[in-house]
């Protein structure tokens, strides 16, 4: 008879780890839905993911941090989904835009984006840094530096560069109410960006 391994005590806490983080986001992403970002109290996050308070500062600092977090893992998920592996160069730093203005998309078609401008304004921000902290792991390789160019732009300032017009342009959008489509925005968006990193 074949004996089934038990997991490690170690194993068993990743999961729950794992569970907690996925019911805390699961249920901000809920509330986001129905309210705006700064009408959302922890205490709200807490009572509908049946998490305990201790619980929730042992993983996050505060809400900020809970959709920090959640961000990375969405767009974790989506660059999974998304981009081969073999992907190479620019399209390395910019192969989210077209996902996240899609995402966007059907969120607002669905009716689900309760936000607000002072909302939107913080989210963005907080969208912009996690960009910054994604395209910093891949600038050095995802973007081959061509020596013989006048100016080389440093590889912290085209990070910024990259996350800040992004952020720049999904606001445009927005506030146009999305008479593009996300195919015809994220053209725009390349269309600002792609000539920064093709002359690095």
């Amino acid at each position: 008879m074949k004996l089934t391994q038990r997991p490690s005590e170690e194993q068993v806490s990743d999961r729950r780890v794992q569970k907690t983080r996925k019911l805390l986001h699961e249920a901000m992403m809920a509330l986001l839905h129905e309210k705006r970002y700064d009408d959302i109290a922890v205490k709200e996050i807490l009572d509908r993911a049946n998490v305990g308070r201790s619980t929730f500062y042992t993983h996050f600092r505060d809400k900020d941090d809970l959709l920090v977090s959640g961000m990375l893992d969405m767009l974790r998920s989506m660059r999974t989904a998304r981009m081969p592996p073999s992907t190479s160069g620019a399209e390395q730093l910019v192969w989210f835009s077209l996902p996240i203005f899609e995402h966007i998309d059907r969120e607002r078609r669905a009716g689900r984006l309760w936000i607000g401008s002072r909302g939107r304004a913080i989210l963005h921000e907080h969208l912009r840094k996690v960009l910054v902290e994604l395209i910093s792991r891949h600038i050095k390789s995802g973007v081959p530096s061509r020596r013989n160019t006048r100016v080389q732009i440093p590889a912290d300032l085209l990070v910024q560069h990259v996350a800040s017009t992004f952020v720049l342009v999904l606001n445009w959008w927005v506030e146009r109410r999305g008479t593009l489509t996300p195919t015809q925005v994220d053209a725009l968006f390349r269309a600002l960006i792609l000539p920064s990193l093709a002359a690095n």
